[in-house]
């Protein structure tokens, strides 16, 4: 049986043509992927018109000390759910670490924590999740979905969510401008 080559701790950056348009242009910071499937964050949009505070605030957080910043599309699989993408400066009891810096919560305590100074200093914030069963994003990545690329702390806590496709695919070496859908043949 061949070895599952895991994609966790990687971006995993849609391609041009990718079929399934809540998709397009994506960046997903995967997660977990092991046997039983896959669960990554996508980080590249915005959800229009909510912010940090009013997320906090929904859970009777006071959000008075810390900056807005927008809350993320994490994906399409429970969009209520929220997750936090963060340093491993702060390690909470359901703190699973992804990459050699940087690690994902899903609990209020990271909330509360962020809120009372004392949490990571560096995450954002998502709602929602990109998933995948068992098997399945190993046979999207033979296919012209994704394209795998390293993860860097900077790109994921520091470039603008509409510009980390272009900036993670640049960090790859890859000018995304050039890049067209589908197959060539000779």
């Amino acid at each position: 049986m061949d070895q599952l080559r895991s994609y966790a701790g990687q971006f995993l950056l849609a391609l041009p043509g990718m079929e399934d348009m809540r998709f397009d242009h994506s960046v997903i910071a995967i997660c977990v992927h092991d046997e039983n499937g896959a669960l990554g964050i996508a980080v590249g949009d915005e959800i229009e018109g909510v912010g940090l505070h009013e997320l906090l605030e929904s859970f009777d957080i006071d959000p008075a000390n810390v900056p807005d910043m927008p809350v993320l599309r994490g994906g399409p699989v429970e969009p209520r759910r929220g997750f936090v993408l963060h340093s491993l400066d702060w390690k909470g009891h359901d703190m699973v670490e992804v990459g050699a810096d940087w690690g994902l919560s899903g609990s209020l305590e990271i909330l509360k924590a962020i809120a009372e100074g004392t949490g990571p200093s560096r995450y954002i914030v998502a709602l929602g999740y990109a998933g995948w069963g068992a098997g399945q994003l190993d046979q999207e990545m033979t296919g012209e979905s994704w394209f795998p690329a390293t993860c860097s702390a900077d790109i994921l806590f520091d470039v603008p969510a509409e510009k980390k496709w272009a900036a993670a695919y640049a960090a790859a070496g890859v000018d995304a401008s050039h890049l067209v859908s589908g197959a060539g043949s000779a």
